[in-house]
C-alpha cells in the first residue's frame, strides 16, 4: 500500500514541474525551514527543487516519503499570491 501512495505522491508532482513551489522542512531540533524555488525533477525516488538565488545552496532533493510522512509540506505558488498546498491523503 506504501508503494501505490509514493507512485500517486510522485505522479501529482509530474504535473507540476517548472512550477514555482513553497516547501517547509522539518531542519532538525525543532526548527523549520521554509524555501522557495522550483520544481525542476521529479524521479523515481526522488524529487529536486531549484532554489531561488538567494538561498545558501543552488539545489535541493527530497523523497516523496518525505511528503508521505509530513517531514516536507510542498505549496504550488500561483501568480496572484494564492498556494495551492500539495498533500496525499491515505486510506
Amino acid at each position: 500500500m506504501a508503494r501505490n501512495a509514493l507512485v500517486d505522491i510522485k505522479r501529482s508532482l509530474d504535473g507540476h514541474v517548472g512550477e514555482r513551489i513553497m516547501l517547509k522542512a522539518n531542519g532538525g531540533r525543532r526548527k523549520t525551514v521554509e524555501r522557495t524555488g522550483i520544481l525542476e525533477e521529479t524521479y523515481p525516488s526522488v524529487f529536486v527543487v531549484k532554489l531561488d538565488d538567494d538561498q545558501l545552496f543552488e539545489r535541493v532533493s527530497y523523497s516523496y516519503a518525505d511528503i508521505l510522512t509530513e517531514t516536507v509540506e510542498l505549496m504550488v505558488c500561483r501568480d496572484n499570491d494564492t498556494h495551492i498546498k500539495i498533500t496525499f491523503i491515505q486510506q
